[in-house]
């Protein structure tokens, strides 16, 4: 990625320094993966002892998962607020869950990267809960594809595959998304939402 500021995903907990270890974890994390980063660079960066890291979290592993818990938990609760404000009817939630979801990239991009590029790393029951969370993402978006079909607002006769689909397109735009593109970030919401939409079958405004 191009030079950037320090990444950023964890508010000021009143934890002692758990924001600055885990802000400092994911910094480290998306500049030189799981396997590059190490331990005393997080102590580092967060400026804390090693001693003291360890004291907070175990393994590099165990601060690996943690970092991805608090990015997927801060996704999903930005889901599932845009859904509930969205209303009832399937486009409108469809669309509201797909900016969601744009917005949390371009505002936690180094976040989406590291939960992309580093889950493998994870194993072991770390990796089972984070599966189970992210299953729960893509359930959201599968139950409003389901809603529109049934509904005649989506037309697509592969709703399944058009979720996941549709879920594969959204995260692949932290790998290419630069805050200095043609587009901001209000234009690429609404691009993608179109995106999602015209996959699906549905009607577009003119």
């Amino acid at each position: 990625m191009n030079a950037r500021s320090p990444a950023t995903l964890v508010a000021d907990t009143g934890r002692g320094n758990e924001a600055a270890i885990l802000n400092a974890a994911l910094d480290a994390f998306g500049t030189a993966g799981f396997h590059g980063a190490s331990m005393r660079d997080v102590a580092k960066r967060a400026g804390t002892s090693l001693s003291n890291l360890y004291n907070y979290v175990p393994s590099k592993s165990r601060l690996l998962a943690e970092v991805l818990r608090r990015a997927n938990d801060e996704l999903a609760a930005r889901l599932r607020a845009a859904v509930d404000d969205a209303g009832d009817d399937a486009v409108s939630r469809l669309r509201e869950a797909v900016r969601a979801y744009i917005r949390f990239i371009v505002e936690h991009q180094v976040a989406m990267v590291v939960s992309t590029n580093e889950v493998r790393y994870l194993t072991g029951a770390d990796r089972a809960s984070l599966v189970a969370e992210r299953d729960a993402t893509q359930a959201v978006f599968e139950g409003i594809v389901a809603q529109g079909v049934a509904e005649g607002a989506f037309r697509t006769p592969y709703p399944d595959d058009a979720a996941r689909t549709v879920l594969t397109a959204l995260g692949a735009v932290a790998g290419w998304y630069r805050p200095d593109g043609r587009l901001s970030r209000g234009q690429l919401a609404e691009q993608q939402a179109r995106y999602a939409l015209a996959l699906l079958e549905a009607p577009l405004p003119h």
